[in-house]
């Protein structure tokens, strides 16, 4: 079976688990008590991709990692055989926007992946100031797929994007497996 690593990445307190609970159907609610990741969690599922050619059954795994810096040593070993990162933050905590580059620069620009590969989602919390079309990123990031959610108000809004993103990465890692059978063969 073809497996995709997707990267969860971000500062403390954006979001991560919860959304990687949810996207993996680990849980049906959001919300509860906050309790940070230590290092890193795995969760597992399986997808399907009409989009690509082969329609076969993809296993996902979700790779939470930690946004504490004290797990920074830890990350370049999370980083091995990554086939997406998705760098999940709340717009309305400024550390958090001034972090960005830094978590792209860490999990994106080093280990060279293109923009279908990556994914920016800002966690509008419940009462959030910031707006959708207020919110500004640096150059580097201004060109990775953004999607604005609040998964307390709108939980069903985000999975049918985030299936868009894992269609982009299935298709890239399809292509890129394609691409390297055919060097072999000739």
């Amino acid at each position: 079976m073809f497996k995709a690593k997707i990267l969860f990445v971000g500062p403390n307190e954006s979001g991560k688990t919860v959304l990687a609970n949810f996207l993996s159907d680990t849980t049906e609610f959001v919300g509860g008590e906050y309790s940070p990741t230590q290092g890193v969690r795995i969760l597992e599922f399986e997808s399907q991709c009409e989009n690509i050619r082969d329609n076969r059954v993809y296993e996902v795994e979700l790779w939470d990692c930690s946004g504490n810096f004290k797990f920074e040593s830890c990350w370049p070993a999370l980083m091995k055989d990554a086939s997406g990162v998705v760098i999940i933050f709340n717009p309305d905590v400024s550390t958090h926007l001034d972090e960005l580059e830094s978590w792209h620069s860490m999990f994106i620009y080093t280990q060279g992946l293109q923009a279908e590969q990556c994914l920016l989602i800002a966690h509008h919390k419940p009462g959030s100031e910031v707006s959708d079309k207020r919110l500004s990123l640096g150059s580097k990031l201004s060109g990775l797929p953004l999607i604005h959610w609040n998964l307390e108000d709108e939980p069903q809004h985000v999975k049918p994007a985030f299936h868009r993103y894992l269609e982009n990465v299935l298709k890239t890692m399809s292509e890129s497996r394609e691409r390297e059978e055919m060097s072999i063969i000739t």
